[in-house]
C-alpha cells in the first residue's frame, strides 16, 4: 500500500532535515494507521499524517514551537482532544526550511 501523495513530499523534507544533520541512513520509515511514523535511532521522532509534520520533542522544547505561528499539538483522529504529551504539527513553512527543520529534529532526537 503505498502512502497518499502528501506524505511523499512531508517524508522527503524529513528526509532532507536528516541529511542537513548528516544522519540520512538514521532515519526510518513505517506506515502507521494512514501515515507514516518516522524514527531516527529507532526511536519515534515524527508522524506524519494528512494532517501535516509532527514532532516528537521532550515538554521543554515544545513552548518555542508552538509559539510559531500555524504550530499546533497534534489531534490524533477527528473528534479527540489535542495531545497533551509530545507531538507538535510544524507549520508547513518550516519543513520548507530545511535548516530550521534540522535544528527541530535534532531536538527530537535528543528527548
Amino acid at each position: 500500500m503505498s502512502a497518499p501523495p502528501g506524505l511523499a513530499v512531508l517524508r522527503r523534507e524529513l528526509e532532507d532535515a536528516a541529511t542537513h544533520l548528516g544522519r540520512p541512513h538514521d532515519l526510518r520509515f513505517r506506515p502507521m494507521f494512514g501515515g507514516l511514523m518516522a524514527y531516527l535511532d529507532e526511536q519515534p521522532c515524527a508522524w506524519l499524517s494528512a494532517d501535516g509534520l509532527a514532532l516528537k520533542l521532550a515538554p521543554a522544547d515544545q513552548p518555542a514551537l508552538l509559539r510559531l505561528e500555524g504550530a499546533a499539538r497534534l489531534v490524533a483522529k477527528p473528534g479527540a482532544a489535542p495531545s497533551r504529551h509530545y507531538y507538535i504539527v510544524l507549520p508547513a513553512a518550516l519543513g520548507r526550511d530545511t535548516a530550521r527543520l534540522a535544528r527541530w529534529l535534532a531536538k527530537s532526537a535528543r528527548r
